[in-house]
């Protein structure tokens, strides 16, 4: 092994040392049997199945007192070999992958074999340098590739933390966006409906909704079976644009409704209409740019009192001008 490689065994076998000792040691006796497990594997050059994976399992706190027999018979190890064989690489990578639980590409996914094993701890740089699958695996070799294994995890652990939080975070500002603009719509629609009943506009309602502060003109008189206002709705509409003039950059909807007579289309048709006629008065009275105004009929779907009542009728027979956020 070149220098710089044999460096790097020697600061990752003190780093483990420090790890496995703290796991898996709780009396001065066991932790001087680890030492001299690693001492041992240190001056190993080429493992046998039953140190690889006592030590793997060990390290991935799945240690049993039969760890080769438990690795063989959960197939993370082929039952055709012997505890006291020599242990190859491509053998030792699925031990390592299903002791660490590290999920793999999509043919290891399917076939679960030690070759695709092998392969994706070279992809994830757990495997380096130059290496053969059917290798003889040295002591040193192995604690190097656990130590790997133990830097991924503490990086995904930290990774998946940082994930966690940018979420909460996300969640926070989204519940105090949430917050804030339902304060600001109560704060609006308290001011307008205070407006209102100074200015004694009959029929008219103020609410804070989730779509936006909803203006509601319930009883609105149009000449028969047109869509044009008469000089009282006007009136109605004049108070209202004056306190809409004042919001900056104000985006609305207006939304017409129907009580329950005519066809289904026609209701749509003369809901449709209706609103826009609001809309072009809102406009021409200078309350909102004309991109800023979108128009819908909801002919009688949405309904807010009974039809069969003539006061039911009355408050259905409305146009909703909502305030939505700029």
């Amino acid at each position: 092994m070149k220098k710089a490689e044999i460096l790097r065994f020697s600061l990752f076998t003190v780093y483990f040392l420090a790890i496995l000792s703290f796991l898996s040691a709780q009396v001065s006796g066991e932790r001087q049997s680890t030492a001299m497990e690693i001492e041992t594997l240190l001056n190993t050059e080429a493992v046998t199945y039953e140190q690889a994976s006592r030590f793997a399992l060990q390290a991935a706190n799945l240690y049993s007192e039969d760890a080769f027999n438990y690795a063989v018979q959960n197939g993370w190890l082929p039952g055709n070999i012997s505890h006291n064989d020599q242990a190859q690489l491509y053998h030792i990578s699925r031990l390592l992958m299903r002791s660490f639980r590290v999920s793999g590409g999509l043919m290891y996914s399917i076939t679960g074999s030690s070759h695709y094993a092998y392969r994706e701890l070279v992809y994830i740089n757990i495997i380096q340098g130059r290496t053969d699958p059917y290798m003889l695996v040295s002591g040193e070799r192995l604690i190097f590739y656990v130590n790997r294994l133990f830097a991924r995890q503490d990086s995904l652990d930290i990774l998946h933390q940082k994930q966690r939080e940018q979420r909460n975070q996300t969640r926070a500002a989204a519940q105090n966006s949430e917050e804030e603009t339902s304060v600001r719509r109560e704060a609006l629609a308290a001011e307008i409906a205070h407006i209102i009943e100074e200015q004694h506009i009959p029929d008219t309602t103020v609410e804070a909704t989730d779509e936006g502060v909803k203006i509601t003109l319930s009883n609105i008189m149009f000449l028969a079976d047109s869509a044009i206002l008469p000089n009282s709705e006007r009136i109605k509409i004049q108070e209202i644009a004056r306190v809409l003039i004042s919001i900056r950059g104000v985006k609305l909807q207006i939304a017409g409704h129907t009580a329950l007579a005519g066809s289904a289309e026609g209701r749509q048709q003369i809901s449709q209409q209706r609103a826009q006629s609001v809309a072009d008065y809102l406009i021409l009275l200078g309350a909102c740019e004309a991109e800023n105004i979108h128009v819908v009929g909801y002919g009688s779907d949405r309904p807010i009192a009974d039809n069969r009542t003539s006061e039911g009728m009355a408050l259905n027979r409305r146009v909703e001008i909502i305030i939505l956020e700029n």
